[in-house]
């Protein structure tokens, strides 16, 4: 049973085949039967990925294994740092946005401001190999270079540049256009490659030569080029936004095309020592997430420039949809999809002697993929984007992998971890629970788990404190809500973990009652002639968290008139899902004992026929046991009492049924002659509904008691026929004396008295 939306109820693998049973119904619609001892087990990734690891990798095949763990440098003024550079002392330089800047950090330091910008952001940082600092900004489209080492913040106006996007050979005035710069990297030789947008393109700049104008190294007839990478060879991979394109440009600047991606824009590149190119490829072609931008130039052109979908989806704090692939290109092979995320969004990747590491925004997900295509979640950032990433070059290791981040923008390192935890998400038993053993994946090692319990959602009130297992058993006390965690050492192994559980077992509750007289429920189809009857509950049950189990009271039940039934309609459900049958009790005004009606009841509604109990008011009783879900002397019971309703199968009954002859009500005599109607109705349960006459076997007619309301068990008719009732009609030849006067009465439940009498018109 899956006693809660938040908890994972699945089967272990082979050993836990005891619970297949369980699992299967588990996955199934309609709600689970529960009956006996619960397992809440583990075993994903997608279900370890709900709990919160610290210097612990979650692997694809569901295994925890020490990780990396996550440390806060700098929390920034900015809200985006979209890059980040490392120099070869370990300061690590950011470019940010809104506002945009560039800043030092040192370790241990302060973020030192070391350069500001009007413009939106600074988009790209690198270390040159001159040591100089080079910061692009957008959507200015310039490259500033800039001393690492100034003691004082560097004005924008005083700050070298060594390009300038609106003064390009063509270029249109800046004040009418916006130029973006999207990644920039060096050449062995020092030459400075930056990759635009709007147009796409990629220029050559020798910042040894600042009196040389930028070269226009390679164009692309795509909106971006978003990321650059060097091959083995000298060649310049290139990713573009559009098309999704990745190209090879060699050092003539030639291009040609390696991979048309299926998405619309390539995000990052990177190549592996083997040589292999990794490629995450976003959105999708069919549509452009983004309005265009009108870009004006001369009176006579007029440009369209897209941002990329990436970026405007981390701006606009929202993910981008249908997530990310990531594909492996190698020589002679096709490409191939190495990695798929549904609901990540990678902004950057940095290929690493352990595998390759993907950055994810949306989730700020950190991810180690594999060339065989499995793959580790290591951390999650606690900002909600990871946009860029740099590796310190520290002598003898690998480094830290710095991460700038979004919303709000941090400088966070990913290094070792000085602890390796991971902490379960919450077990929801639905009812106070005892706690049995835990089962764990045979070939799990180096490993310590600790349990902790409550009566509360958030552990952080009132739980009790982590306890470890004694001998596989949990130590904590009975409670609603578990979490357990896990302690790794070294080379620890953690495969699939389940907690044997048993709720206590709670009553069954009838949330609602509703008795309908005149109504017949069958399991035969009612015929058309048939008046029909729509049973709903006055309230909605439905709406009220404790009747979730029952969804069919939402549903109109529908039943045939009958004024000789009662039906009776009930909603109910059980906190532990358990079977319940149902047993129906009658009494009547002023008795005081319960009388068994029908019992061994499953289904939730009940028809019985009026005609066997005696007018008169009553009500019902409605028992509800979970007796089929638990061994004797365990199983408990709720009820419910229906409001006071009547049961009326008589007649009213009439009597004093007369007709005379006398003078109508005149101002001057002599008066006209009327037949006067008088009669008595008298029902014995409910009151009287209406009256109505027929005279000679013609049509009814309504008529009213005197005084006027029908509203008591006994009422007085007196009518007036009058003479012209009697007259011949058109065509027709005299009338006979003797007529025929009949009467029917109903009462409120439409139970029907009637008689007659014969009277003589001509009669002195």
């Amino acid at each position: 049973m899956c006693p809660s939306s938040r908890s994972v109820c699945r089967v272990l693998s082979a050993w836990a085949l005891p619970v297949l049973a369980v699992a299967a119904i588990a996955s199934l619609p309609h709600p689970v039967r529960a009956q006996g001892t619960h397992l809440w087990a583990q075993s994903r990734l997608e279900e370890f990925e709900k709990g919160t690891p610290k210097g612990v990798a979650l692997g694809s095949d569901g295994h925890l294994r020490q990780g990396p763990g996550l440390t806060e440098r700098v929390t920034t003024p900015s809200t985006f740092v979209w890059s980040v550079a490392v120099d070869k002392r370990g300061n690590a330089f950011l470019g940010t946005g809104s506002p945009g800047s560039v800043l030092r950090v040192a370790k241990g330091a302060a973020a030192f401001p070391l350069f500001e910008t009007r413009d939106l952001s600074v988009q790209v940082v690198r270390i040159g190999p001159d040591g100089a600092l080079y910061a692009a900004t957008v959507p200015g489209g310039k490259v500033y270079k800039l001393n690492p080492d100034a003691t004082a913040k560097v004005e924008e106006s005083s700050a070298t540049v060594v390009f300038d996007a609106a003064k390009l050979d063509g270029a249109n005035s800046s004040e009418h256009r916006s130029h973006y710069i999207w990644d920039m990297t060096f050449d062995a030789q020092g030459r400075l490659y930056i990759a635009t947008g709007g147009p796409a393109a990629v220029y050559r700049v020798d910042p040894a030569h600042p009196a040389e104008k930028p070269e226009e190294f390679f164009k692309s007839d795509d909106q971006h080029i978003r990321s650059l990478a060097w091959d083995a060879h000298g060649n310049l991979i290139a990713g573009t936004d559009g098309s999704g394109l990745v190209y090879r440009i060699n050092p003539q600047g030639k291009g040609y095309v390696l991979f048309d991606a299926p998405r619309r824009e390539i995000t990052s590149v990177a190549v592996g020592a083997d040589g292999t190119i990794y490629a995450a490829n976003v959105g999708d072609k069919s549509r452009n997430p983004l309005p265009p931008l009108p870009l004006q130039g001369m009176a006579t052109i007029t440009f369209t420039v897209v941002q990329p979908g990436s970026l405007q989806a981390a701006n606009a704090s929202t993910s981008t949809p249908e997530g990310t692939d990531i594909y492996a290109i190698q020589e002679g092979q096709a490409p191939r999809k190495l990695w798929s995320g549904k609901e990540d969004v990678v902004y950057a990747l940095a290929e690493r002697p352990d595998g390759l590491l993907a950055l994810t925004g949306n989730r700020g997900r950190i991810f180690r993929i594999q060339p065989d295509g499995s793959y580790a979640d290591l951390a999650h950032l606690e900002a909600q984007q990871g946009l860029s990433l740099a590796v310190e070059s520290a002598p003898g290791s690998a480094g830290d992998v710095l991460i700038g981040t979004g919303n709000t923008g941090k400088l966070v390192a990913l290094g070792a971890a000085p602890q390796h935890e991971y902490a379960s998400d919450v077990l929801d038993a639905g009812a106070l629970a005892r706690f049995g053993r835990i089962e764990v994946e045979p070939g799990s090692t180096g490993y310590t788990l600790w349990t902790r319990t409550g009566n509360v959602e958030q552990p952080v009130r009132g739980w009790s404190d982590w306890e470890p297992l004694k001998d596989g058993v949990i130590a904590s006390p009975a409670g609603r809500f578990l979490q357990w965690k896990a302690e790794l050492a070294t080379g620890g192994n953690l495969g699939s973990v389940g907690v044997n559980y048993l709720p206590a077992n709670a009553a069954p509750v009838v949330d609602d009652l509703v008795v309908v007289a005149g109504a017949r429920i069958s399991t035969l189809t009612a015929q058309s002639s048939q008046q029909t009857v729509s049973i709903t509950f006055p309230t909605n049950t439905t709406t009220t968290p404790a009747a979730t189990f029952d969804a069919s009271a939402s549903t109109p039940l529908q039943a045939t008139r009958d004024r000789t039934s009662v039906t009776v309609r009930w909603a109910a459900h059980d906190d532990n899902g358990d079977d319940l049958t149902y047993k129906l009790y009658l009494r009547g005004d002023d008795e005081h004992v319960w009388r068994l009606l029908k019992d061994n009841i499953t289904d939730k509604a009940y028809s019985f026929d009026a005609t066997l109990i005696p007018d008169g008011g009553y009500q019902i009783k409605v028992v509800a046991s979970d007796a089929p879900s638990h061994t004797p002397g365990e199983a408990l019971t709720g009820q419910k009492i229906s409001d006071r309703f009547v049961i009326d199968t008589t007649p009213p009954v009439i009597s004093n049924l007369k007709v005379a002859a006398q003078a109508a009500h005149c101002a001057r005599p002599p008066c006209a002659i009327v037949q006067h109607v008088s009669l008595d109705a008298q029902d014995a349960s409910s009151p009287i509904g209406h009256a109505e006459y027929s005279l000679d076997a013609g049509p009814w007619q309504y008529f009213e008691p005197v005084g006027g309301l029908s509203d008591a068990p006994r009422e007085h008719y007196e009518l007036d026929l009058p003479a012209s009732a009697f007259a011949p009609k058109p065509g027709q030849g005299p009338q006979p004396a003797e007529h025929l006067l009949t009467v029917r009465v109903y009462d409120r439940y439409e139970n029907v008295g009637v008689a007659k009498t014969v009277f003589d018109t001509a009669a002195k």
